[in-house]
C-alpha cells in the first residue's frame, strides 16, 4: 500500500492438478518478493499434492522459503514455509475484514468441511479463542449464514450459491479457484484484492476475467491501500463486498524475515555456508 514492496504475480507449475501430464495430482507455486520494511528479498516455493502424498498420509502442503540479502544477492536463510503459510492465510482475512468493519465481536461462527473430523479438531483448537458459539454444519448452506463468509478450499465447482447469501454479506473466496457461483462475484458492489494483476489470472475472478466480465476497472482497491490509508471503502446498507486475499509472496517473505531475525536473536536453527558468506555476516 505504501509502495515499498515489489511483488510479481505468482508463477504456477502444474504437476497434474489440472493438466493431464505429469500425472501427479499436484502443483507448486513460485512467489518472489522484496519487502521494504525488513529490507529482505525472497522466494516462497510451495504447493499441494492429492496424489502420492495423500496415499502416504503426508500433509497436503509442502513449502520452503528462501531469503536473500538484496544488497549482494547472498542467500541468508532457508525456512520451512508450511506453518508460515497456514498462519498468515488466516491472518490476512482478519486484516482484510478490519478495514471494512473497523471493529467486531464474533457472536457465532458456523463452519463446514467435507471432513467431520476436521470440524471437530477446529472446534477444539479454537473454542478458547472465539467468544461466541462455534456451530458445526453438515451442509455448506447452513454455514453461509452471517455477516461474512470465508472459503478456503481447492473447490472448482462453484459450491457457494448466490441464493444462500444476503445482499450485504462480505464474501472471501480465498482458494486458488472459483469456489462460488458467477453471480456471487458479478453482484458485488465493491471488490477488494491483495494483488490486482495476480487476481485477474488466478483465483475466483480468473474465469470471469478471461471472459471479459471482470476487468481491472472492476476492482475497487487493494487491501494494502486500505491499510496504508491510501484508499477508503464506504459501504452503504445492502452493498456486497467481495474480498480476494488469495496470497502474495510479500506476506510470506515479510513473516519469514521476522522469524529469521528472531531465530538469530534466540540462536535457533542451524548455520550453513552458502558459498560467499554465512548467515551471521548479514
Amino acid at each position: 500500500g505504501d509502495g515499498t514492496v515489489v511483488n510479481p504475480s505468482k508463477v504456477n507449475l502444474d504437476l497434474g492438478e489440472i493438466a493431464p501430464y505429469p500425472p501427479y495430482n499436484g502443483f507448486m507455486n513460485a512467489m518472489p518478493a522484496y519487502v521494504g520494511f525488513s529490507d529482505v528479498a525472497g522466494l516462497k516455493w510451495a504447493g499441494g499434492n492429492l496424489g502420492e502424498r495423500k496415499k502416504r498420509g503426508i500433509p497436503y502442503c509442502s513449502s520452503l522459503i528462501l531469503l536473500v540479502n538484496p544488497h549482494i544477492n547472498n542467500f541468508i536463510a532457508v525456512l520451512d514455509g508450511a506453518l508460515i503459510t497456514n498462519m498468515r492465510t488466516g491472518a490476512q482475512s482478519l486484516v482484510s475484514m478490519s478495514p471494512v468493519t473497523q471493529k467486531f465481536d464474533i457472536e457465532e461462527l458456523r463452519i463446514y468441511d467435507v471432513s467431520r473430523a476436521a470440524l471437530e479438531r477446529f472446534r477444539e483448537d479454537m473454542q478458547s479463542a472465539i467468544p461466541g458459539r462455534i456451530i458445526l454444519c453438515d451442509d455448506p448452506k447452513d454455514a453461509a449464514q452471517g455477516d461474512a463468509v470465508i472459503c478456503v478450499t481447492q473447490s472448482k465447482d462453484g459450491f457457494l450459491k448466490e441464493e444462500w447469501l444476503s445482499p450485504e454479506t462480505i464474501v472471501f473466496p480465498m482458494g486458488s479457484y472459483q469456489e462460488c457461483e458467477d453471480d456471487v462475484l458479478l453482484h458485488a458492489d465493491k471488490i477488494v484484492v491483495d494483488h490486482v494483476e495476480q487476481t485477474l489470472h488466478r483465483g475466483a475472478l480468473s474465469k470471469l476475467a478471461a471472459e471479459g466480465k471482470i476487468t481491472r476497472e472492476s476492482i475497487t482497491c487493494t487491501i494494502g491501500e486500505l491499510v496504508a490509508g491510501r484508499a477508503e471503502l464506504h459501504r452503504e446498507p445492502g452493498q456486497r463486498i467481495v474480498c480476494l486475499p488469495i496470497g502474495t509472496g510479500a506476506m510470506d517473505i515479510g513473516c519469514a524475515s521476522v522469524v529469521y531475525q528472531r531465530a538469530l536473536e534466540q540462536k535457533r536453527g542451524q548455520f550453513f555456508d552458502f558459498g560467499v558468506s554465512s548467515a551471521t555476516e548479514w
